[in-house]
């Protein structure tokens, strides 16, 4: 049936209070268009070939400014603009793109992978039972599946998953996926805030589109299940997944909005030297960038009496 003759239903996921006007599922957001990948070169250039189209400038946006500029951020943001016949390839701070950054949280996304493909997670509804630690983010201290993990952000579910998982298995995986630098070593704490792992802005986008046309070397089911617990908004003619990630001295917003002509991907990270105070403007920036390029709608006002 065609996505556009979806009766409108409203659905709440779990205890996330996010409200979308459709029946999503893993399954049917695969059924959204989505034009050819964008394939990686194994260089440093700074075009994105894809296989059925010519080669994409990346072209830089000192434009963008200003939303880094009205929000007190320093920073970078990717855009890969997949929409239709031609691609844009967009970004603010080049030199910033280009250069790595601990993955943070925004690791769940591949991790949740390899966790599926070992078999250490079975599904999106086995239970991990809370340690009885107390941590500073309520939603943190109680049980998790899979789905909310992912989206409360728990880093204790993610550090069990590494642990069965162990280095060598995820250095293979992380190697066949290409992510970044691949390196898990890490000499105190989860090697994906405080070890060596290592990835870009333009190497988020890289990867992103593998797992966008579900490319990437794990079996597709569980690609996407995955890209289903990364939903965050969604209407009728669109679907945002994304994931949010924070190592204290930088946070990350990674994702894509999917629209029927195609994705919109996007890899934002920005310095956040007041720690928690400046979360907020990952999405504040990306999102009003993303609507500047109308690849993604402005959220609706409440109406008031």
């Amino acid at each position: 049936m065609n996505h556009r003759l979806l009766l409108l239903i409203s659905l709440a996921i779990g205890n996330a209070g996010i409200l979308l006007t459709l029946p999503i599922s893993a399954e049917l957001s695969n059924r959204l268009h989505t034009p050819q990948i964008a394939q990686r070169s194994k260089s440093n250039s700074t075009t994105v070939d894809d296989r059925s189209l010519s080669s994409v400038e990346r072209q830089e946006r000192p434009d963008w400014a200003s939303f880094f500029n009205s929000a007190e951020a320093q920073g970078t943001i990717v855009i890969l603009d997949q929409r239709g016949d031609t691609q844009q390839l967009w970004v603010y701070d080049q030199k910033r793109a280009d250069r790595a950054y601990s993955p943070a949280s925004t690791f769940k996304i591949p991790h949740s992978l390899f966790a599926l493909d070992t078999g250490v997670v079975r599904d999106e509804f086995q239970v991990f039972k809370w340690d009885g630690v107390e941590r500073d983010f309520a939603p943190h201290n109680q049980d998790q599946t899979l789905r909310s993990a992912m989206r409360n952000s728990a880093v204790w579910v993610y550090e069990i998953l590494a642990y069965k998982i162990g280095e060598v298995k995820a250095r293979e995986y992380l190697t066949q996926i290409d992510y970044g630098n691949a390196d898990p070593s890490t000499s105190d704490g989860a090697y994906w805030i405080n070890g060596a792992l290592a990835i870009s802005a333009q190497e988020q986008i890289y990867f992103l589109q593998k797992l966008y046309r579900n490319e990437l070397p794990f079996r597709v089911e569980h690609q996407r299940l995955v890209k289903d617990i990364m939903i965050v908004e969604a209407e009728r003619d669109w679907i945002l997944r994304a994931k949010t990630g924070w190592e204290e001295r930088w946070g990350w917003w990674v994702g894509w909005v999917e629209w029927p002509t195609g994705p919109v991907f996007f890899a934002l990270n920005i310095d956040t030297p007041n720690r928690l105070d400046d979360l907020y403007k990952r999405e504040k920036i990306t999102r009003a960038i993303l609507q500047s390029i109308d690849a993604l709608p402005a959220k609706e006002k409440p109406v008031v009496d």
